[in-house]
């Protein structure tokens, strides 16, 4: 709980602090309901799930789920910004959805039985996808950093409230790498890292730029092999191989022309 919570705390400072310096206006009143919808996916329920989750599953077996992301993020662009791919992009897409689960399963302890984990898992993917999809839009509205800046404050009361409990419970007691992570966590992957992200899927189109997490699975363990000193396979180096081609095939499949009106 303090993972998850905490590291939304850490970044609800920054993104206060950057609202503040630079004189943001008010979201318009319809718009904060949809903050609460971005907020509610990528701030509170992703961050949470997966890190219950992982307490009890290993990294490996998490990236099998996850790696289910792409696809559902695509389906939410569908149904909320009525984009119309092409039966390419679907090909593609289920292509390196499959090619990144068997790239997730083929890793150590990637393969596993179904784990009430799972199920958080799923849960988590999919809040993801609408937050995705959402706050791509708002983003076209608002501004990139300015999306994910105010979800994270309009999250914040939740989040320090658990992250205060999750204190309170069991005080937090770590070396500094794992300060250092916890860091990396908060600064970067809640925050910085929205920035290009909300202001790729503004550009557009969603469906498309949201393929991009294919590679996910692949970066993860290229770190993995960096910074932890885990080895990578001749099936791991194909396997990768396979997730960015599909990545790249799906970046690439344009949508169909809007129906005509008259």
């Amino acid at each position: 709980m303090f993972i998850g919570s905490g590291r939304a705390v850490v970044a609800a400072t920054l993104a206060s602090v950057a609202l503040i310096l630079t004189r943001q206006r008010l979201p318009l009143p319809r718009q904060w309901a949809r903050l609460a919808v971005v907020g509610g996916g990528i701030v509170v329920w992703f961050p949470l799930l997966t890190s219950f989750a992982l307490t009890s599953v290993p990294a490996s077996h998490g990236a099998v789920v996850i790696a289910l992301l792409p696809a559902a993020t695509a389906t939410a662009a569908v149904l909320r910004g009525h984009e119309r791919p092409r039966t390419a992009f679907w090909l593609a897409t289920l292509a390196g959805a499959a090619a990144a689960v068997g790239f997730a399963f083929a890793q150590p302890g990637g393969f596993g039985q179904l784990h009430w984990a799972d199920l958080m898992l799923l849960v988590a993917v999919a809040a993801a996808a609408v937050g995705y999809a959402e706050g791509g839009l708002l983003a076209r509205e608002l501004g990139a950093w300015q999306t994910v800046s105010w979800a994270l404050v309009l999250a914040a009361p939740l989040m320090v409230a658990l992250a205060a409990l999750a204190v309170a419970q069991q005080p937090p007691s770590a070396t500094p790498a794992q300060w250092a992570s916890f860091a990396y966590l908060g600064v970067v992957s809640m925050f910085l890292g929205f920035f290009a992200w909300y202001r790729g899927l503004a550009i557009g189109p969603m469906t498309q730029v949201s393929q991009i997490q294919l590679v996910q699975p692949v970066l993860s363990i290229a770190w993995a092999a960096l910074i932890l000193g885990e080895s990578l396979t001749e099936t791991t180096l194909i396997g990768g191989a396979a997730v960015i081609a599909c990545a790249g095939l799906a970046v690439r499949a344009r949508l169909k022309p809007a129906p005509s009106h008259d």
